[in-house]
């Protein structure tokens, strides 16, 4: 298998075998083109997102080489250390301890290879009361407070899809930790070790809502804040059970809004900012819009400043007119989104996920077993 080109080609990633956010992570830096080689467990086991061996396919593990390797044989951590030795990073989401347990800790990478990059996955961090309980993206986001804003006033907040915790908090930031410790160790030689949790990671993106915390424009009351409760940030139901999403926050776009949808001179809707007009203005867009089908919506706002989208599922959105002319989603017997970011413009098709242990016989010719 052919790694795709890309700026970190001639990079090699040793990823042990997990859920989540580790291999999002992995993912990420092998569409990026590095040399991924995920270390799997010698048998199938434990949970998988990929469903039932045979039924989907596994597009978070795509442009891997796979090697099976028994941690809990001398011989297999030996293995394991030999690969740390050739290689530039290290991704492990084991609880905390467990590394060091198994003989793949830093410490022993390091002593191999003080240069490496060691990046460690958890949800609640490697210290800390609760660094050894168990949890979910969910968990995460509510205790770092990220989720409080996540439900209308009055509601519970709502489950988000699992992007805000696992994927955004936590391996997005653990990628960004990995390639800035690349960066020193191609500088200095030195390796580091990257401790990617998602509650820190949940609660760091938050900083440009603490902005405007600070400045007013936030509060702890759900629903009285700038982009949580006005009639103009927020999600409205459609004629046919579809939906459509309005955030027209500057002045100059939520006078286009206003003029598309001939309220320009509704008195109503004067008040741009006055949180005691939003509710009834809100009521009022929820029957306007529950009047006409979703596409109808879509058709009056395609060429405008207004700031409404529809709300699309994945498979509509890789036929949206956009994203199908910018090549964003793929569909090589499974849908899947395109690598990103791009570079020089182009957009790259990863290679699909590998057998367990397929490249066992090409990976140990390399280390000369």
């Amino acid at each position: 298998m052919t790694a795709p080109a890309g700026p970190l080609a001639g990079v090699r990633v040793l990823e042990v075998q997990g859920i989540g956010p580790g291999p999002f992570a992995a993912m990420v830096l092998a569409d990026l083109g590095a040399d991924v080689i995920r270390i799997d467990r010698p048998a199938a086991g434990g949970l998988t997102l990929a469903g039932p061996p045979g039924q989907g396919h596994d597009v978070m593990g795509r442009s891997r080489r796979s090697v099976a390797v028994d941690l809990k044989q001398a011989r297999g951590v030996e293995l394991v250390l030999q690969l740390v030795a050739t290689a530039d990073v290290l991704i492990e989401g084991f609880r905390p301890g467990v590394a060091e347990r198994l003989g793949i800790g830093p410490d022993a990478c390091h002593a191999v290879n003080p240069g490496l990059v060691y990046g460690r996955m958890t949800g609640w961090g490697q210290d800390g009361p609760r660094a050894k309980q168990a949890g979910h993206d969910l968990n995460y986001i509510a205790l770092s407070g990220a989720l409080w804003y996540a439900s209308p006033p009055g509601q519970p907040p709502v489950t988000p899809p699992t992007l805000l915790g696992d994927i955004g908090g936590g391996a997005l930031y653990l990628v960004a930790g990995m390639l800035a410790g690349l960066i020193r160790a191609g500088r200095t030689g030195q390796g580091t070790v990257v401790d990617a949790a998602i509650v820190d990671g949940s609660a760091h993106m938050m900083t440009l809502l603490m902005l405007m915390r600070s400045g007013g424009m936030f509060r702890d009351r759900r629903g009285a804040s700038l982009l949580d409760g006005p009639h103009w940030s927020r999600s409205y139901e459609c004629a046919d059970g579809g939906f459509v999403t309005v955030q027209c926050l500057e002045p100059k776009f939520y006078a286009e809004f206003l003029l598309k949808m001939s309220l320009s001179d509704d008195p109503e809707f004067a008040r741009q900012n006055d949180p005691q007009s939003w509710p009834q203005a809100a009521r009022r867009l929820a029957a306007i819009f529950g009047a006409k089908p979703r596409d109808h919506w879509t058709a009056l706002f395609s060429d405008s400043d207004a700031c409404v989208a529809p709300v699309l599922s994945p498979a509509e959105a890789a036929r949206d007119p956009h994203l199908a002319a910018r090549g964003v989603w793929s569909d090589t017997g499974a849908l899947q989104p395109r690598p990103a970011p791009r570079f020089d413009g182009k957009a790259l098709d990863p290679a699909p996920a590998p057998r367990r242990d397929q490249h066992r016989d090409e990976i140990l010719r390399s280390l000369g077993l």
